[in-house]
């Protein structure tokens, strides 16, 4: 099975948002990792709200059935390549559709984020494990 979600959102709703609610609006869409790899930067936390998009897109429930927080994107490799770690409901949905090999791409510009991923289900370990999804 090969499942794929894209997403692209306006740096500017990010900004507004971060202006309006303070760390509110920061930790329901952020885990902490997250906002220390972005260091709370508008550009770099709206790229990562799309990728959340784009993995519930790719799980086909959208956020709802997945909360936020249960679709985390980091930073933690010496290449600095974002890596997806799931959690919650989010590792049981990818579990029930077999997907087990994750990728996601980032970027931005100055006035728009977007994200791509791509799922596939195989024989390597992924998510379900609690291991990084993408990063076997």
């Amino acid at each position: 099975m090969l499942r794929c979600g894209i997403d692209m959102i306006e740096i500017e709703r990010i900004e507004q948002g971060i202006a309006r609610l303070g760390e509110r609006f920061l930790n329901r869409f952020f885990t902490a990792g997250e906002r220390a790899d972005c260091e709370d930067r508008a550009h770099r936390l709206a790229a990562r709200l799309a990728g959340k998009e784009a993995v519930a897109k790719a799980l086909g429930t959208g956020i709802g059935d997945v909360r936020w927080k249960d679709i985390e994107i980091r930073v933690d490799n010496p290449r600095h390549r974002p890596t997806l770690h799931l959690h919650g409901a989010a590792v049981q949905v990818a579990a029930d559709l077999g997907l087990t090999q994750w990728d996601i791409s980032l970027t931005h510009t100055r006035a728009y984020a977007s994200a791509v991923v791509v799922a596939s289900s195989g024989d390597e370990a992924g998510p379900a494990t609690g291991r990084p999804a993408g990063h076997t």
